[in-house]
């Protein structure tokens, strides 16, 4: 059990895509626990692999009382009804805005013993799987905001402390 340390905007491994995971093995399943570590604590919804440096198709999940995690995930269904709705990011700390997501999302993937696994919500739930599954697709929800507002975003991350620079 190990609480990670966090990847902030700015580091490659989060424009990246993330590679599907082939291995099932104790070295996945040590991931998984320090994925759901990680994400345990006040005010994280979830946590991507990537956002702990580690370049693979999974993440954890804590949005009320559902925990869970995902592995090799494929959003399956999207409802045509969308919302503004605020979101952060545990690798974008500080900042929050409102980004348009569907208002019910299911994603299709698999446990750690390579047995399917569906997962399906609404609203902030709805939003935390969009959110880890594009994380694994190497995007950031700064990139889905309109252009103006997505601007001034990178101009306020780049000049947080946490920015990560070369």
């Amino acid at each position: 059990m190990a609480v990670r340390e966090l990847r902030y905007f700015g580091d490659p491994v989060l424009k990246t895509p993330a590679d599907p995971v082939t291995r099932f093995d104790g070295t996945l399943e040590a991931l998984i626990t320090d994925l759901l570590d990680t994400v345990d604590a006040p005010g994280r919804a979830g946590l991507a692999a990537p956002q702990i440096g580690v370049s693979l198709r999974a993440f954890s999940y804590n949005v009320d009382t559902e925990i869970g995690y995902v592995i090799n995930p494929e959003i399956v269904e999207l409802s045509e009804e969308t919302h503004e709705i605020p979101e952060g990011c545990l690798s974008i700390p500080e900042l929050w805005y409102p980004t348009r997501r569907a208002t019910h999302a299911a994603l299709r993937g698999v446990d750690l013993r390579n047995e399917p696994v569906t997962v399906s919500g609404r609203d902030v739930l709805a939003q935390c799987l969009q959110h880890e599954t594009d994380h694994l697709d190497g995007i950031l929800y700064l990139d889905r905001l309109e252009s103006d507002r997505k601007r001034g975003a990178l101009r306020e991350a780049r000049g947080k402390d946490w920015f990560w620079r070369r």
